[in-house]
């Protein structure tokens, strides 16, 4: 007797989410072309690699349904504080910081593999990541146009770019960072540790002014 269908679909759904836990994993530690099928099927606890097809058409498509898994949460909390900031709702750095921190630490391989997509050399690869994540930036640069108070319009890209590595930089380095100090980047101590760090160094950035600029400091010099 077959399963009922609310069954198969919950176990369909299941199935998908552990070859997109483990893709994430294997396409951000290796990159695309460093994985086959194969691997992930492995990596997913698979029998074959054939039933990986029953999800996902093929390996392009599956590399796409796990970025577009990864950063839909991350453009949705952006919205979500935007619409809230809009509103006249206070939102702090801190409350959102909290919640990409803790969704990083459960999706840790995200951030490399955002870095090595970006890295990729395929035409074809590349255009994915311009159509998936080019919202994020758009979506980041947008709110904090409307918010920093101390930074000129030209720097706000540079200061998304900067704020971007620090909340995401940890997760991408954290290989080096174990190997030259030691010490496990991913422990719950090493964690609350960086999220302090990170919390303290982006209301530095919002908060405060911004550095002079060198026009201006020779002017006020009188250079």
């Amino acid at each position: 007797m077959s399963p009922p269908v609310a069954a198969r679909s919950h176990q369909t759904r299941a199935t998908r989410d552990l070859i997109l836990d483990a893709a994430e994993r294997r396409f951000g530690e290796r990159g695309f072309t460093g994985v086959s099928m194969r691997d992930l099927a492995a990596e997913a606890g698979l029998r074959n690699q054939a039933s990986l097809y029953n999800h996902f058409r093929n390996k392009r498509a599956l590399y796409e349904a796990v970025l577009t898994r990864g950063i839909d949460p991350i453009i949705a909390v952006i919205t979500a504080s935007a619409a809230a900031s809009r509103s006249g709702q206070e939102v702090t750095p801190a409350a959102f910081l909290d919640v990409v921190i803790d969704y990083l630490i459960e999706h840790p391989h995200l951030p490399r593999l955002l870095q090595r997509a970006a890295l990729d050399d395929s035409r074809q690869l590349r255009n994915i990541v311009v159509r998936l994540i080019r919202p994020v930036y758009s979506q980041g640069v947008k709110v904090l146009g409307e918010t920093s108070r101390h930074w000129e319009r030209g720097d706000i890209p540079h200061l998304a770019i900067g704020l971007y590595q620090l909340i995401f930089g940890y997760f991408t380095s954290a290989p080096l960072f174990a190997t030259v100090a030691d010490e496990d980047p991913m422990s719950a101590t090493a964690l609350a540790r960086q999220a302090r760090f990170v919390k303290v160094a982006v209301a530095r950035l919002l908060d405060d002014a911004a550095p002079e600029r060198p026009a201006a400091r020779r002017r006020r010099d009188g250079r």
